[in-house]
């Protein structure tokens, strides 16, 4: 008999009792996910990962992200996720708040866990484009970044390749 994979098994979890609805969204909490994947594995953990100035985000100089990765089984996946407001719209770096970061972290974990599975079905089709009808409603092209005044982006500039510093959780057995 084969062995069931950390996908397979995570993906059979039907996570709906614990679904939220906001808009025409649906949201599995952090709490949820991370109470199931602690059920079926016990040693999994998770990494919010820093910027090399200590940051738990990141930013272009315009608006920040962040990043979270969860391994199971030896197998690390990784979520970078936008810090955005209730709209799901980035916040432009001068409005952006520790609660917002918070926020993007625990979301971000819960979209880790649904890379292994958990919930995966929540976030099938979220990346279609926005349609009206039959048609699809064209996105406005991104502006250029513009310079800040002083450099605000947490990447060397000195090295083409950041260098990432990581903070461990791992839960005690509880």
């Amino acid at each position: 008999m084969q062995e069931k994979t950390v996908f397979s098994t995570l993906n059979a979890v039907n996570c709906n009792e614990h679904t939220e609805r906001k808009g025409n969204l649906t949201y599995l909490s952090w709490a949820w996910a991370w109470q199931i994947v602690k059920a079926h594995y016990p040693e999994a953990s998770y990494t919010i990962y820093e910027s090399p100035d200590g940051w738990n985000y990141f930013t272009d100089g315009r608006t920040c992200w962040v990043k979270v990765g969860v391994s199971i089984q030896g197998l690390e996946h990784i979520e970078y996720l936008p810090i955005m407001d209730a709209r799901n719209q980035s916040i432009p770096l001068d409005a952006i708040r520790s609660t917002d970061v918070n926020k993007s972290i625990q979301r971000g974990l819960t979209k880790a866990c649904a890379r292994h599975g958990l919930g995966f079905y929540i976030y099938a089709g979220e990346d279609l484009p926005d349609t009206v009808g039959e048609k699809v409603i064209s996105q406005p092209e991104p502006e250029q970044p513009q310079q800040p005044s002083q450099p605000r982006s947490y990447y060397p500039r000195t090295s083409p390749q950041p260098t990432w510093r990581r903070n461990q959780y791992q839960p005690q057995n509880q």
